[in-house]
């Protein structure tokens, strides 16, 4: 019909006669011309945000308590229906016509003469066809639709519209209102899920496993492995002791002369060597103690095992072919650097058993370490790049279409058909498809649906951190992005680029309080981070997944496709080192309720700011003001390393590393923690390129696990370690480190000497040949360890006084080997290798214990102004020894947290009645020494996120 149509026509949707065209819907009507349910994304958004809070909750209660929940919401959404359904047969009685109303006694009208029943059409001759009530008619002359309150001859007219919910009017049989149905809703998925919370309770915390750990006893069982194996390094010790977390069914528990066939989720904790080769879907056999498992967690029991596992059957041909592509692509990946070859097959599989310490420690600080945890987002990018390339094949849609199902199911496998990886695959569809469409508010329902789903299909979801963020940044993403890429576009920003900003800013939002929630912290550097790195995420992930499926083929042509792979990691790698070194990049916040509710004050009154256009301008001037200050200001207000440091204590947890300055980008290294990530950020952040010099003072982990990270991407010129190899298995491989890089490996001894710039560096211990010297291996390599004196000298061109230090002269010992950069000073009595007077010195006793600290203190020991506390201040010190070095700052090198004690209270009160002021790296972070007019000073960095 054209504009200028016959007034009589009826509208789309109608015949001639004004009634509604079957089976077309109309607005607010679903086929059978009821109202709809819901209409919107609530329908399903608050049962599915009920369903969860009820699991969380229960989870932590007794299955009694689920079991009372599922009752008390049936019974109320029973009364709920009844109530509804009470209250919408009186309100069409109201509605009615007086004549229309049955009478109370015999059911007949009043007022008017009888007339036929609902439903029923009684129509004299010739007279036009009328409608049943719950009809619509067109109104010849009127133009105007009224909905199912129908048009009868004996109402004068148009009847009044009924209730307007769904767009009708529903008779005595009608459904319940928009929010009573979502009370229904609600109610149905609380009753249901916490009746499946119930069961999951009972069945954890009953049985004869649960039992057992109850009472601490030690069993034989077999389980079958249920998910990919997360290694648990330990902080610090003597020798490395990695442990790995798997999550596993019981199947069968023997205990004495008890054996039980169960079928119940445990927790495996055991030595890492014994787990790597195994493979999800495997079983095992396994003795250890049972204990019980935290409250709230969906497990019978958490198992200590005792030795290494014992294999009693095959994974799954799934599981296989997983694991197969997986080596596949990790020795691919060995034509590339460390830090590219371990985080490759993690941002591509999420296989992170080779990503680097300090790369993952980047990746957290920066944001970015959801690349590394396989999502959604990888999914899509690998059904993309097949629907793009199978377009450009020239491919039917249809063909297309099955093409990247199947390339979804083979990533799928790819990265092992885990729960997490099919729940990344269901939230992947979910965004993909609503936002392929642009039908947000179907992807948000979509969205709802699927954690409703899960929830009810496993409550333990409900507790992962994981789960929560994956949800929150899909929701943030569906809701919000839209809106703000809107916005942007409307302020003429380009459509690619409002795109990334919509995006990333919308999941960082969105996930905000979850990780305050988690961690009390604010990711500040988070969005544009994930801006700079999401265009390297696509190509990386493509070419990664088809060099995992060609490896088992032709693994040179895996290596074919990994290399630029890796230069797209290679810049991830780079944003993440940056964005983690900017000022403040990750803020302290709250922890708890108390910090979302500090969040949602903070959003709240920055909304109210940022309402007007003025003000939105004054505070972009006042963020770029800041941003400003923080990246130029800050380094030159409270920089880092401050002018003139001599030594800085790195603050590298439970372990030592020090740095003693060696000219610009050099440094001496002693000693490298426990964890290479640490070391690696403490020497990035001197600027530190190049290492002449590397002292390992004795073998134990927590001061050689960090070499690594020393190693990468520097120039180190040797490395000196203690003449004891104990414990064998440390010294060993620290030997393998160094001929696998091609660095020498010397032995130290007493004399040695060498200048570096302003320092020099003199070994005092150990004595070769000396008797070992304590009880047990840790104490006699702890004794064992190399101890160096180092002293400053002014520079000649100062002409200050010398440091009223007198330094005797080193005993006599072979010359000390050269390395590049260093000059090589000869030993023997009367040896004067500084330049110029003396500014100061500092003793570097490494773990040195009672024993060989008196044994040092009887050949003579060197007054110092700093003194770097031996074994990390524990209550194995003599008093006379830390008395005669005459110190003024005692510089203690440990971890926040530790299961030693250290350092010791006793130590920690000698030290100040001796007059010396402790510096501590759990407390203050990097502490560096500097060179000042009077001599040496002392400045703390303080603690900053991730470390220690």
């Amino acid at each position: 019909m054209t504009a200028g149509g016959h007034p009589h026509d009826p509208p789309e949707g109608r015949d001639e006669r004004g009634r509604d065209e079957p089976g077309r819907a109309q607005p607010g009507q679903d086929e059978s011309g009821r109202g709809r349910t819901v209409s919107g994304p609530a329908a399903l958004a608050a049962p599915a945000v009920a369903s969860w809070l009820t699991a969380l909750v229960l989870l932590g209660c007794p299955a009694l308590a689920g079991a009372a929940v599922a009752l008390a919401a049936a019974v109320a959404g029973a009364v709920t229906w009844a109530a509804a359904k009470r209250r919408d047969i009186a309100a069409d009685y109201t509605r009615a016509p007086a004549g229309e109303r049955p009478a109370a006694a015999g059911g007949k009208r009043t007022g008017q003469a009888p007339r036929h029943r609902l439903g029923e059409e009684e129509q004299p001759a010739g007279a036009e066809p009328r409608h049943r009530l719950g009809e619509e008619q067109w109104l010849s002359g009127r133009g105007v639709s009224h909905g199912r309150a129908g048009v009868e001859h004996g109402w004068g007219g148009v009847a009044e519209a009924g209730s307007r919910v769904g767009g009708g009017l529903a008779g005595p049989t009608r459904a319940p209102g928009v929010a009573a149905r979502i009370a229904l809703a609600v109610l149905a998925s609380v009753a249901v899920t916490a009746a499946v919370t119930a069961f999951t309770v009972h069945g954890v915390t009953t049985g004869p496993v649960p039992d057992l750990a109850r009472r601490g006893v030690t069993v034989t069982a077999e389980a079958e492995i249920a998910d990919d194996l997360r290694i648990r390094p330990h902080q610090g010790g003597v020798s490395r002791r990695e442990t790995a977390v798997v999550r596993a069914r019981m199947l069968l528990v023997s205990a004495a002369q008890e054996r039980y066939a169960v079928d119940v989720p445990v927790v495996l904790l055991g030595p890492a060597d014994g787990w790597r080769p195994l493979l999800p879907s495997q079983r095992v056999r396994v003795r250890g103690r049972l204990g019980p498992a935290e409250p709230g967690e969906p497990v019978a029991a958490v198992m200590l095992v005792r030795g290494p596992p014992e294999p009693i059957g095959a994974p799954s041909a799934v599981q296989r072919a997983a694991g197969v592509l997986r080596a596949g692509l990790r020795e691919a990946s060995d034509v590339l650097p460390d830090d590219q070859r371990g985080l490759l097959p993690g941002l591509v599989v999420g296989d992170v058993s080779r990503l680097d310490e300090e790369v993952r420690l980047d990746l957290a600080t920066a944001g970015l370490g959801h690349l590394t945890a396989v999502s959604g987002t990888n999914l899509a990018i690998v059904a993309g790049a097949v629907l793009v390339l199978g377009r450009f094949a020239g491919l039917p849609l249809a063909l297309r279409a099955v093409v990247a199902v199947v390339a979804m199911i083979a990533f799928s496998v790819v990265a092992r058909p885990s729960p997490s990886v099919l729940r990344a695959l269901v939230m992947g569809t979910v965004a993909a498809v609503a936002l392929g469409t642009g039908r947000t508010r179907d992807g948000v329902a979509a969205l709802s649906a699927t954690v409703l789903g899960l929830v009810v299909f496993d409550p333990g979801l409900a507790r992962q951190w994981g789960f929560g963020l994956s949800v929150f940044a899909t929701g943030g993403i569906l809701l919000l992005a839209p809106r703000w890429r809107d916005r942007l576009t409307a302020r003429r920003v380009p459509r690619l680029l409002a795109e990334a900003l919509s995006v990333t800013a919308a999941a960082q939002a969105a996930v905000t309080p979850l990780l305050v929630l988690m961690s009390g912290r604010l990711d500040l550097a988070a969005i544009p981070a994930n801006l700079l790195a999401e265009p390297a995420v696509a190509p990386a992930t493509v070419l990664g997944f088809g060099a995992a499926l060609i490896a088992p083929v032709s693994i040179d042509l895996a290596r074919l496709l990994v290399r630029p792979a890796g230069w797209a990691v290679g810049w991830i790698i780079t944003v993440a080192q940056r964005a983690a070194d900017l000022p403040f990049a990750s803020a302290e916040w709250l922890g708890g309720m108390a910090g979302v509710a500090a969040l949602t004050a903070a959003a709240v009154a920055g909304w109210l700011v940022l309402r007007g256009r003025a003000r939105r301008r004054l505070v972009a001037a006042l963020a770029a003001g800041a941003l400003l200050a923080a990246l130029v200001a800050m380094p030159v207000v409270s920089p880092w390393p401050p002018p003139g440091w001599l030594l800085v204590v790195c603050d590298v947890g439970q372990g030592d590393a020090m740095a003693l300055a060696a000219g610009p980008g050099r440094a001496v290294v002693v000693d490298a923690g426990p964890q290479p990530g640490p070391a690696d950020r403490c020497l990035r952040a001197l600027g530190v390129r190049q290492v002449p010099l590397v002292v390992l003072t004795h073998p134990h982990l927590d001061h050689v696990g960090g070499l690594p990270g020393v190693l990468r991407r520097r120039a180190v010129g040797a490395v000196v370690v203690s003449p004891s190899r104990v414990p064998e298995g440390e010294a060993g491989r620290v030997s393998t480190q160094l001929r696998t890089a091609r660095i020498p490996e010397w032995q130290a001894v007493p004399g040695m000497r060498w200048r570096f710039g302003l320092s020099e560096i003199t070994v005092l211990a150990p004595e070769s040949g000396a008797a070992p010297q304590g009880s047990g291996e840790g104490a006699t390599a702890n004794n064992a360890s190399v101890v160096l004196l180092v002293r400053w000298s002014e520079p000649p061109t100062q002409g200050t006084p010398a440091a009223p230090h007198s330094l005797p002269a080193a005993p006599a010992a072979p010359a000390a080997p050269g390395v590049p950069g260093g000059a090589r000073v000869p030993g023997g009595p009367g040896a004067q290798p500084a330049p110029g007077p003396i500014l100061g010195a500092a003793l570097l006793a490494g773990d040195l214990e009672t024993e060989a600290q008196e044994a040092l203190l009887r050949r003579g020991l060197p007054r110092v102004d700093v003194l770097k506390v031996p074994h990390h201040g524990s209550s194995r010190q003599a008093p006379a020894f830390l008395a005669a070095t005459g110190a003024r700052a005692a510089l203690i090198s440990v971890g926040a947290v530790n299961d030693y004690g250290h350092p010791a209270p006793l130590t920690l009160q000698r030290l100040r009645w001796l007059g010396m002021r402790p510096y501590r790296t759990d407390l203050s972070g990097d502490i560096a020494v500097v060179a000042a007019r009077d001599g040496l000073a002392v400045v703390v960095r303080g603690k900053r996120s991730g470390a220690g």
